[in-house]
């Protein structure tokens, strides 16, 4: 890693990479968002892109955040749908917003995805998945991580 360099990492206090999220951030608690934090923004990065999935259950989308601010940053437990900022996507439960793990069997695993990206997606109003999938392909990432949670029914 060249000096003065960073590597974009995404954390939460409320669970660790690969370990189980509370019952309190799913379906079967509050449902509300856990909080993040995130550190090694790369220069040149422009906005921020949250994006939660769940690759066992066919990539159910649970929380597009967009366009977040480009620098080191968190968000809190629990935040609001109707927050703006910041901008959120339209989940695969049909809300605005946080939508937390609710597998119908067996343990499954919700990625957490931070992007960095060169240039703000520039989508409006609350896009769904696919939308904000489509415009990931598009755009010009210049870093990304990922916090793995697991979730049993």
């Amino acid at each position: 890693m060249a000096p003065g360099s960073s590597v974009l990492v995404l954390r939460s206090p409320a669970f660790a990479d690969g370990a189980p999220i509370p019952s309190e951030f799913s379906c079967r608690g509050a449902d509300v968002s856990p909080p993040l934090a995130w550190t090694g923004v790369p220069a040149g990065t422009a906005a921020l892109v949250l994006f939660v999935d769940d690759p066992d259950g066919r990539d159910w989308v649970h929380w597009s955040v967009l366009d977040l601010p480009a620098q080191d940053g968190s968000l809190p437990r629990g935040v609001p749908s109707a927050a703006d900022p910041p901008r959120q996507g339209l989940n695969d439960f049909g809300r605005v917003g946080y939508g937390g793990p609710c597998p119908p069997s067996g343990t499954h695993h919700y990625r957490f995805t931070l992007y960095a990206l060169a240039a703000p997606l520039g989508l409006t109003g609350h896009p769904d998945g696919t939308a904000v999938r489509a415009a990931l392909a598009k755009a010009t990432v210049l870093a990304r991580t990922t916090l793995t949670g697991t979730f049993r029914a």
